[in-house]
């Protein structure tokens, strides 16, 4: 059964995540259970969540999901704008909403941290080399 689609291909959050992740050696980006995933060879970020039981308030429709750094994963938890996304969050990923003003650096270092975490060694070579 296809998912509906459950964002707007012309948001501007989600235009300006979609660079961010896109200028990411070999990052794609593919329509997953409704929603716009970003990848490799496995997902390194997604636009959109939902809390566990919450799924029809679109609360978290303008959010980042990633994987946090390990080394961040302790502070990440205790910082109130971040969330445990249903389904991801088991897995140890996190949520940030992006509605409002992001700080888009920080969603590019968690975007890349979450890349980091999931990319091929040969990409993250290639990752270091642009630096």
């Amino acid at each position: 059964m296809a998912h509906q689609q459950q964002f707007d291909d012309d948001d501007p959050v989600l235009a300006q995540l979609r660079e961010i992740c896109l200028a990411l050696p070999g990052a794609d980006v593919k329509v997953s259970h409704g929603r716009p995933a970003f990848f490799t060879k496995k997902i390194f970020a997604g636009f959109g969540a939902v809390l566990k039981g919450e799924h029809n308030t679109g609360q978290y429709d303008q959010a980042l999901i990633f994987m946090p750094d390990p080394d961040d994963a302790e502070a990440i938890a205790q910082d109130d704008r971040f969330f445990f996304p249903a389904y991801w969050g088991p897995s140890g990923w996190r949520g940030i909403d992006l509605s409002g003003e992001p700080d888009w650096d920080e969603v590019a270092e968690l975007v890349e941290a979450s890349y980091r975490a999931t990319a091929p060694k040969k990409l993250i070579a290639e990752l270091d080399a642009q630096a």
